[in-house]
């Protein structure tokens, strides 16, 4: 019996934005990333064509195994993987009309904002040429430091779609703000991004 929780449901959503659409969704690693998968299996089970990228640190909070699941393909994670001769980087930011990172940690958000490219998360993103959206998650103090909000003020002023953090409990045992958005939340910000961008004609 098939799981509802995967792409080849028959009750997919057809009539989404985001059906259809090749969605890159971005996971760096803090304790949120267990939300990544609710994003994820919500994003397929509305028909979208969804890639899965983690760092190295996001492996040590999910499974790749989850992922891959939910989505119906093989997560990536090298920047040599072989299944992309001309470089995982170059091929999935091609094909990607949207690059979703949740959560984006700090560190991640540093990287795009000053140009790093250690990783495959951070080589892509100078890569993509499609729409980005990051869903911040962090400690309040984290949060809260200059050096993170100049990284802010950077990325919005690079054309980057910031949606939370949102205000509440978090997993420092302490309230604040820095909690990761909810994943029906981050639908409805992509879905409305797709709904006002209609998919190129072939």
């Amino acid at each position: 019996m098939t799981s509802p929780e995967t792409p080849s449901d028959q009750r997919l959503d057809s009539q989404s934005p985001v059906a259809g659409r090749a969605i890159l969704v971005g996971v760096s690693g803090g304790v949120a990333a267990y939300k990544a998968a609710q994003f994820v299996s919500k994003l397929a089970q509305q028909g979208a064509n969804v890639s899965v990228v983690m760092t190295a640190a996001a492996e040590k909070f999910i499974q790749p195994a989850t992922l891959a699941a939910l989505s119906g393909k093989s997560v990536t994670h090298s920047l040599f993987d072989p299944r992309f001769p001309l470089g995982a980087h170059i091929e999935l930011a091609r094909q990607a009309e949207l690059l979703c990172v949740t959560p984006a940690t700090a560190d991640i958000l540093a990287k795009f904002a000053h140009g790093l490219a250690d990783d495959l998360l951070s080589t892509l993103y100078l890569c993509a040429t499609c729409p980005v959206v990051v869903a911040p998650a962090m400690n309040v103090e984290m949060w809260q430091k200059p050096a993170v909000q100049r990284n802010i003020a950077q990325l919005r002023e690079d054309g980057v779609q910031i949606v939370g953090p949102e205000e509440g409990w978090l997993s420092c045992r302490t309230r604040g703000a820095g909690r990761l958005v909810e994943p029906e939340k981050l639908l409805l910000h992509v879905n409305e991004l797709f709904a006002s961008r209609p998919p190129s004609p072939n």
